[in-house]
């Protein structure tokens, strides 16, 4: 009988709770729209949530959206049009050899370019040599294109931790709130479950935000990686025929 006397005032808690969240909502479909700003909104969550809480989560999506726009930046700037590069090259091999195919290649922005350029650069030492400085060039490209992701990732990790973190804490202060009051009230615990809720929700926002600017980054980095190994094989078919001519 002692065992089961907890367990029932804990569901005689959640169900008063719940009595309250749907009375509120109902308040609230029923009560008239005001005039805050979608700014203002925000800016009574944040309050309502906690700066303690919502300023780590806050900073998270600052930090994580600087390097994303960054990144998107470089990564555009980084395109090339391979197909007419590779024309031009091929042009250039055969009007004026492979040094008037080096200047088409320091005339044309991107990693691609740069990466023909290293291979154009040993082509007198045989096309072998050719390829593996073609590869390990590409490494460092693709270093470079990734640069900056590791913290994104991070962001997408911490910040629901740290709304988890904030829910952990407005749950300890409700369950304190029961203690110090002897009671089991809704109105008495709503202010550390709202902080719970808030933050929560907030940690979640971020990581979603986030992630779907990761992923596209991700997708952008494969896309163009997938373009220098294409466009680095029809460079070493490129030499070879300018060889056997």
């Amino acid at each position: 009988m002692k065992k089961i006397l907890p367990l029932l005032s804990f569901l005689m808690f959640i169900a008063a709770v719940s009595t309250a969240v749907a009375q509120d909502a109902a308040n609230m479909l029923s009560a008239p729209e005001t005039d805050q700003s979608f700014h203002q909104v925000v800016k009574q969550k944040f309050i309502e949530g906690g700066p303690l809480f919502m300023t780590p989560i806050l900073i998270c999506l600052i930090l994580g959206l600087a390097i994303v726009i960054e990144r998107i930046i470089y990564l555009n700037l980084s395109t090339t049009n391979t197909k007419k590069l590779l024309t031009d090259i091929e042009s250039a091999l055969a009007s004026g050899g492979v040094d008037k195919a080096k200047q088409v290649c320091r005339n044309t922005k991107g990693p691609v370019a740069s990466i023909f350029y290293q291979g154009l650069d040993r082509e007198h030492e045989g096309i072998d040599i050719v390829e593996k400085s073609i590869v390990a060039y590409g490494g460092v490209q693709m270093g470079n294109m990734e640069r900056g992701l590791i913290w994104v990732s991070l962001c997408i990790a911490l910040a629901p931790m740290l709304g988890f973190f904030g829910t952990v804490v407005g749950m300890v202060n409700a369950f304190d709130a029961i203690e110090a009051a002897g009671d089991i009230s809704p109105s008495l615990v709503a202010g550390g479950i709202k902080i719970a809720l808030i933050t929560t929700l907030a940690g979640l926002l971020v990581a979603i935000i986030l992630q779907i600017f990761y992923n596209y980054l991700v997708s952008k980095i494969d896309n163009l990686v997938n373009d220098m190994e294409d466009s680095s094989i029809s460079l070493i078919d490129l030499l070879v025929k300018h060889k056997h001519k």
